[in-house]
């Protein structure tokens, strides 16, 4: 289970990296509310997003992002909710899934408009 954490905790430093290193402003690591967690909220251009970031080391049994089902997602809006009343956000808002693939190298790919 630790190299699972580890794995994962890996995945979101290098989502984070990516992020910032792409012009968005990191605004929340691992933000909790309730029974929820979004791993990355960030801002760009106006735009608030909520990332959930996938790791894993194989894809025989489906990429990363297909481990985000419907109650995940639904996990993560109510989240959003809860920071957009908390913060009192009245833009734009979008769930992106960065996912990532480490064999050797880590491999990601930024999912935009994901699900919602």
């Amino acid at each position: 289970m630790r190299k699972n954490k580890e794995l994962g905790e890996q995945g979101e430093q290098m989502a984070a990296d990516y992020l910032k290193k792409n012009g968005w402003h990191l605004l929340e690591l691992n933000y909790r509310y309730s029974h929820s967690e979004i791993d990355l909220i960030a801002k760009k251009e106006g735009l608030l997003v909520f990332f959930e970031v996938k790791t894993r080391t194989s894809t025989t049994y489906g990429m990363p992002e297909d481990f985000v089902d419907q109650k995940k997602a639904e996990f993560i809006i109510r989240a959003a909710e809860h920071y957009m009343h908390q913060t009192d956000w009245h833009g734009n808002i979008r769930f992106d899934i960065i996912s990532i693939v480490k064999r050797g190298e880590m491999e990601l790919k930024h999912i935009e408009d994901a699900f919602y």
